[in-house]
């Protein structure tokens, strides 16, 4: 059953594709109304006007919202349509893997803006726009990467590594004020980016070897968000949720 996330204006980046235009409909299928934010104009306008297509409230935001002025203009933007943000799920992110001794300046420069400087400016919008006596949440996207080490995801895993400590830092900090923090750190996903890095075989073996033996699916990560938004998990902050079917605790 989906949790009702009625009138609960939710602000998603890196939604024109993959995980989060999968989540976007999701959520705007518990009731939300989703701000579309991506840096591709294409796939942003895509997704919203086939949300919009489906009966569900969606508007459309491209920008690179690494950029802290960008950011916050677009929440600007999105807390005009019902006088507040009440979430905002930090999903965009720039999927690369190299060896260390491959890892160029000026993409790892991206991946850390992308990575880390949207979720501060999140936290800074969200501020500005929630409503006191509702509260509010942020989600940000983790990874198992965070946790263990991979060869040759250096750039990807200090992002996420990153991203992993803010969330408990700013769960302490924004708690008070009423706003929870947490984390998805979800198994991999065959979404298009992925697919552009792991052939059909790395994932038949990923499913074999985890404790449930498959993979994970949009599903999985969406139920899991939207259970993080909902009233069910009000008491649930600053904790980084893994939904990767055992795999980070089996080792």
């Amino acid at each position: 059953m989906k949790p009702d996330l009625s009138q609960h204006y939710i602000l998603i980046t890196g939604a024109g594709r993959g995980l989060g235009q999968h989540l976007a409909e999701h959520l705007a299928a518990c009731g939300a109304i989703v701000g579309v934010a991506d840096i591709d104009t294409a796939t942003c306008t895509a997704t919203v006007a086939d949300l919009i297509a489906k009966g569900y409230e969606a508007h459309a935001y491209v920008g690179d919202l690494a950029d802290q002025a960008t950011f916050l203009q677009v929440a600007d933007d999105f807390a005009s349509k019902g006088g507040r943000i009440d979430a905002i799920i930090n999903n965009a992110m720039i999927l690369h893997y190299c060896p260390v001794e491959q890892v160029e300046d000026a993409r790892l420069t991206a991946m850390l803006a992308v990575g880390i400087k949207a979720p501060f400016w999140s936290a800074q919008a969200l501020l500005k726009h929630y409503d006191k006596e509702r509260g509010a949440s942020i989600i940000n996207m983790s990874s198992p990467v965070a946790h263990r080490g991979y060869p040759n995801t250096s750039a990807y895993s200090a992002v996420k590594g990153a991203v992993t400590v803010l969330t408990k830092v700013l769960g302490a900090e924004l708690g008070p004020k009423g706003i929870r923090v947490n984390a998805v750190s979800p198994a991999s996903v065959p979404t298009p980016g992925a697919l552009g890095l792991n052939t059909k075989e790395v994932y038949e073996k990923r499913a074999a070897s985890n404790p449930l033996r498959r993979i994970g699916t949009y599903e999985d990560n969406n139920n899991a968000i939207a259970f993080l938004l909902s009233k069910e998990a009000s008491f649930v902050n600053g904790e980084i949720f893994n939904v990767d079917g055992g795999a980070s605790s089996a080792g």
